[in-house]
């Protein structure tokens, strides 16, 4: 008899019955109505679909283009005809910067996160099911923790250069370490639950355990780990540019954005504050939507 593994947020056990297997949309409906009932949730996932999608058609629906000057406009204020947000000091349109920007820091923390999750999720489901190798991913692990996030990132750009790629992977190797603890944890508790036990009886390899019956039910605690991992990947993406060891000119970034308000951030304050609150309310919408998505997969909430 093959074990089915458990789709719930919360195994308990192998499912009884194939009624069991087929209810297993069950519980996603369950997330989905408990997010829906969060008005934080709602709001931020809002916010986050606007900004994906002006991310992805911001060179189609921005009024001009990154490099686009209006030297008769210069540090013009917000609301100045055909300038919304107004324009920099070289006369370019602040709005369409900070929606090509927004496109550029999305991609990183989407690089990023995806370089975390691909090497961290192996690791952490290597160490977490063996313990020959705990010991050696662990210590690994904390030697990198060992360095604080932006100084271990700072540290990688400046080594491989300054590039969109190049930040995305120190940024997304930075946060290697947190996936690889977060994933390892789960995994420990997953592997001494019955189903596991019962699949391992029934004769099935280490290798077959971890893909069909551990990785399906810790995908809640990856997709909790991601959302937490994309605002800090934005923030990080923003300060390597902001050092200049990021997204390099005349390519947009918020990070640069911000670098080049500096010295007019006495007679145009607007150009510093408008890239600053698109940095914020990315980052602050995925950590609410984050922290939504934890308590909507917590087994416990979905009893109540």
């Amino acid at each position: 008899m093959s074990v089915d593994p458990v789709l719930s947020e919360a195994p308990t056990d192998a499912p009884a019955s194939g009624t069991a297997v087929r209810a297993a949309g069950g519980p996603r409906r369950r997330v989905l109505r408990r997010l829906l009932r969060n008005p934080l949730a709602v709001v931020s996932g809002v916010v986050l679909v606007l900004a994906v999608l002006v991310g992805l058609l911001a060179p189609v629906i921005a009024p001009y283009t990154a490099e686009a000057t209006d030297f008769g406009a210069t540090l013009a204020p917000p609301g100045t005809p055909g300038h919304v947000l107004g324009t920099d000091d070289l006369g370019r349109d602040v709005l369409s910067r900070i929606m090509l920007g927004m496109r550029a820091s999305l991609l990183v923390a989407v690089l990023a996160v995806v370089t975390a999750i691909g090497i961290g999720v192996p690791l952490g489901l290597l160490a977490g099911y063996f313990r020959a190798v705990d010991g050696v991913i662990s210590r690994l692990t904390d030697l990198m923790l060992a360095f604080p996030f932006l100084i271990l990132a700072v540290g990688l750009a400046a080594v491989r250069g300054a590039s969109l790629g190049n930040a995305a992977v120190a940024i997304g190797i930075a946060q290697i370490p947190g996936v690889i603890r977060v994933v390892r944890s789960d995994t420990l508790r997953l592997k001494s639950l019955d189903f596991v036990a019962a699949a391992v009886v029934d004769g099935a390899s280490d290798l077959w355990v971890l893909v069909r019956h551990v990785l399906p039910n810790a995908t809640s605690v990856v997709l909790v780990q991601a959302t937490v991992a994309v605002p800090a990947a934005i923030l990080g993406e923003a300060v390597l540019s902001f050092l200049g060891l990021g997204i390099q000119p005349p390519d947009p970034s918020l990070g640069t954005m911000l670098a080049a308000a500096q010295p007019f951030a006495a007679r145009a304050p607007w150009n510093a504050v408008m890239p600053g609150l698109a940095i914020m309310l990315l980052a602050l919408s995925f950590n609410v939507f984050g922290d939504s998505l934890r308590d909507a997969l917590d087994p416990r909430g979905s009893r109540r």
